[in-house]
């Protein structure tokens, strides 16, 4: 690996030295540097473009060029005559200015090439062809060879560090904006144009008066000639292994044209290829964004589904089903509709061994090691409906409804180095509707109303079920446990069961009115309410040897063992934002008044807390350049948490931990401080981005723990001291000609304080990763990708430090050899130091060899290989607020499949 790297390395430093530089300024005949004009060369022996650059605000421009060639330079700017010249290089850098003339002919000069990159506005338009080399099969094998452009590691877009929430085909939503669905789905060669939507807002009329500086959208714009018709692929496989047939069938179809648009994507496969996971699919928020969420409270309904062993990505087998479709239609200019239905199945072997070090070993309790098989089912159902209504310009209503339904089961095998076997069961079957109902209306120029309002649904039934051994004569390590719940002893195992019922009705709702004062400021009021009820029931009893039921009555938490509470909370708030332009800064302070009224129902009781909170914020972005800002904000936040946590009977969240609420629980209350700066220079094709953030929690919800063995009983409490979380990341990105180099850098630092054995236990954990990497971009010869990172993290719990170190070069290689065969192949070693003399490593290996007879062929044929080193599992090393560990998830097998594709 050291060797390849190494070869690579040199064949980069190498072509480097190869280059010359033509620098120096494009002005106009009044001698009036021209800023964002466009500069191409083409070389002269192959046609193809060589270099492109775009001047700064000093009319400034840099191209890299090879040595001893000849190139047509074309220098382009709106309202002047394009410039045509023919240079010849040799052995040293270049420098020449260049004069355009205003554009009064007709004879202008033809562009040969499209320029790569163009400046519009707000606008960043890339153009794709100009980025491919032959390689590439879908949107997000371009994606990440243009610069700005990332795809992290949760698969999420990326552009000037800032995450793309929504993306759209022709300008009609994509699945809702879902980037996921898009990047691994709609093929490269369909795409034109990629267009970076800055400062995005969805309501034009509000574009004016609202801070969008962090939202970003893309716009994939298609070829001529796929806006009227089908296109797409359909790529069905096959293949064996030593334990079962291997198949895999996606048909991938899109249709388009200005009125409306039919996209279908599917997915039935056994080797783990996965077009969406559960955990995507669980996150697929349907563009819902509260209407409160920017007021400073934030209230927690609780997420009761399934916490899979796996994330389907890791498995020992995994049979999947997906079918999903999504339309849009304009029945006429001022109304639009659009859906999407999805259908995920999956079901998964699961293995993973893990060794636990619990926090603070001077508390006694023992370290722990397990061995988990488990069997995962889950189907899950999606469904949106949306209406959009623009009569005209000055008003604008919007209509959105999504439904979730799933069945989900995880049935587990758990050997515990302390507690022997166990065999545990989790089903669940929620489901969800949620509306969201916006009105825009413009009364004039200078007012402007907005109402939002969105109500939730959600119903959640989570049955749990464990069985553990028992030795009636003996001693067990669950007996003390046992007899505190109240258990039945005399029998052969201790068979748990538990029901839970959690019923969650929410109202969210605000009105907005803007009244723009001038041209530099703008006052917003705002007057809005968050309205919330839940319900909770909850039971824990024991199967007998005959089947019934036994209810048992703990001798501790007051012999408290059921749930029936009623949780009703309710904020009604009024903000007031200020925002100026005053030169490049742009202010907005701004506060919330709240009254918030919280109740809970438990055991013939009734707990209040009714009071009023103000809570201010404030930031400011200093636009130092057209695409280079500096933004600081500050927010208090109120939180709240979930009914789960104020009820006061017992809670199995597992066999091995166990807890009860307190009922008295206060709200915590949160600074937050981010800064953020990000400049994007096209000038010398440097990307500068680097974002940190500072939280202070005061009376924060934490854990108030006890041990028996590896058992735990927690209560929750407010705690007197403060947590703390610190949070820093910066990526650097710079072009080379065709070569581009980047650094990504990252530091967490986090401080939680909880009780555990009735003492106090400080948590500390840094980490600090960093990960430099340089690719190429030819568009003839074959191209590398390496990366590496580095990471370290440290914890300190109690009177436990432990240290993983992690190491991870990585190489991607990709050629694209006379015009028909595709070569693709990707390799990393993982190696994990524990710190304690010992460390883990195992390797990746995955190769794609392709044939097509040109690249306009309907057909493909396709041999892939994953896990080409037949590697049995995959190490990790985590921590949490009361353990550290280090995990072993075992994977499939070596996998060769032979494909077909057929393009539309």
């Amino acid at each position: 690996m050291k060797k390849a790297l190494s070869v690579a390395l040199f064949f980069l430093v190498s072509i480097s030295f190869s280059q010359i530089k033509l620098e120096g300024v494009v002005k106009d005949s009044l001698n009036v540097s021209l800023d964002l004009a466009n500069v191409i060369a083409i070389n002269e022996e192959t046609s193809v473009l060589e270099a492109y650059g775009i001047t700064d605000e000093k009319g400034k421009y840099k191209l890299s060029l090879g040595k001893n060639g000849t190139y047509k330079i074309q220098i382009s700017y709106i309202g002047m005559k394009t410039f045509e010249e023919v240079i010849s290089t040799k052995e040293d850098d270049l420098n020449r200015d260049f004069i355009l003339l205003s554009d009064n002919t007709l004879d202008e000069v033809e562009i040969t090439y499209e320029m790569p990159v163009t400046v519009k506005g707000d606008t960043l338009i890339y153009n794709a062809d100009s980025f491919k080399n032959g390689t590439e099969r879908k949107l997000e094998d371009v994606l990440e060879k243009l610069p700005g452009v990332e795809i992290n590691e949760n698969g999420q877009i990326e552009v000037e560090g800032k995450v793309v929430n929504k993306l759209m085909v022709n300008g009609k939503d994509f699945f809702d904006g879902d980037t996921k669905l898009a990047t691994k789905n709609i093929p490269s060669k369909a795409v034109d144009k990629i267009e970076v939507l800055r400062n995005y807002s969805e309501v034009g009329q509000l574009r004016a008066v609202s801070n969008n500086q962090n939202n970003v959208a893309l716009n994939i714009k298609l070829k001529e000639g796929k806006e009227n018709f089908w296109f797409g692929n359909v790529t069905v496989g096959g293949g064996s292994s030593p334990d079962k047939e291997l198949y895999l069938v996606q048909p991938k179809l899109f249709y388009y044209n200005p009125e409306y648009s039919i996209n279908f994507i599917g997915d039935l496969n056994n080797i783990g290829e996965l077009a969406l996971t559960r955990r995507d699919i669980r996150g697929f928020g349907g563009g819902f964004r509260a209407p409160s969420s920017s007021s400073g409270t934030s209230i927690n309904l609780g997420d009761n589904s399934l916490n899979f062993l796996t994330n389907q990505a890791n498995t020992l087998q995994v049979d999947n089903k997906l079918a999903t479709g999504n339309f849009s239609y304009s029945p006429k200019k001022t109304l639009d509709l659009s859906g999407f239905l999805i259908y995920n199945s999956s079901r998964i072997l699961s293995k993973e061994t893990s060794f636990v070090q619990y926090t603070n070993p001077d508390l006694g309790i023992p370290d722990e090691e397990t061995t988990q098989n488990g069997t995962e089912r889950s189907n899950q159902g999606l469904l949106k409906l949306s209406a959009s209504y623009k009569p005209n310009m000055n008003n604008q209503l919007e209509y959105d409804i999504i439904a979730r339904v799933s069945n989900d089961t995880q049935d587990q095998r758990i050997f515990s180095s302390v507690l022997g076997n166990t065999n545990q069961l989790e089903e669940v079957t929620p489901f969800s509707i949620n509306q969201k109902i916006n009105y825009y209306y413009t009364l004039n120029e200078t007012n402007i109303f907005a109402f939002e309002a969105q109500h939730l649904i959600k119903n959640e039934d989570p049955f749990y079920n464990a069985v553990l051994g028992n030795d009636p004569n003996g001693e067990d390590p669950f007996d003390t446990t046992a007899d505190a719940l109240g258990l039945d002893t005399s029998l052969n195992t201790y068979d748990l069961g538990q029901n839970r019922r959690i019923k969650s009705n929410q109202l969210d709702a605000k009105l907005d009115y803007f009244n723009i004062l001038n041209t530099k400021s703008n006052l917003n009021l705002t007057l809005g309410t968050i309205i919330s009820k839940q319900e909770f029931n909850s039971s824990i009893f024991q199967f007998l040897n005959d089947g019934s039921k036994f209810v048992p009555t703990p001798n501790f938490n007051d012999g408290k063992a059921s749930n029936d509470i009623t949780y009703n909370f309710s904020d009604i708030y009024l903000g007031v934002h200020y925002r100026l332009k005053a030169g490049k800064f742009t202010i907005t302070p701004g506060f919330s008044l709240h009254a918030y009224g919280n109740e809970n129902v438990q055991f013939g009781e009734t707990y209040e807390d009714n009071f009023f909170r103000v809570l201010p914020d404030f930031e400011t972005r200093i636009q130092f350049k057209k695409s280079e800002s500096l933004t600081l904000r500050y927010e208090m936040r109120n939180q709240f948490t979930d009914v789960t946590r104020l009820a006061e009977g017992l809670v199995l969240n597992n066999y091995n931990s166990i807890q009860f609420g307190e009922p008295d629980l206060q709200n915590a209350l949160s600074h937050n401080v981010s800064l953020f700066y990000s400049s994007f220079n096209l000038f010398n094709y440097t990307n500068v981005f680097a974002r940190a953030a500072y939280s202070s929690n005061i009376d924060q919800v934490r854990s108030l723990t006890n041990f028996e063995n590896v058992i735990r009983t927690s209560t929750f409490f407010n705690s007197n001291f403060a947590d703390e979380n610190v949070n820093v990341f910066g990526r650097v990105q710079r072009t080379f000609g065709k070569i581009r180099a980047s650094l990504n850098a990252s530091f967490n630092y986090s401080k939680i304080n909880q009780l555990i054995q009735g003492t106090q236990s400080l948590n500390k954990g840094y980490t600090q990763s960093y990960t430099p990497g340089v690719r190429t971009n030819y568009r003839e010869a074959p191209n590398v990708s390496l990366r590496y990172r580095y990471s370290i993290t440290n914890n300190d719990q109690g009177s436990r430090s432990t240290t993983f170190t992690t190491n991870a070069p990585s190489i991607e290689f990709d050629a694209y050899i006379k015009k028909r065969i595709t070569f693709k192949t990707n390799y990393t070693y993982t190696n994990q130091d524990l710190g304690n003399g010992n460390s883990q490593s195992f390797q990746n290996w995955d190769a794609t060899l392709s044939y097509r007879k040109d690249r306009d062929a309907k057909w493909e044929y396709e041999i892939k290989a994953t896990n080409l080193l037949n590697i049995d599992s995959q190490v990790r090393n985590s921590a949490n607020n009361l353990s550290v560990f280090s995990s072993e998830t075992f994977i499939q097998p070596r996998f060769v499949t032979f494909r077909f594709v057929y393009t539309l």
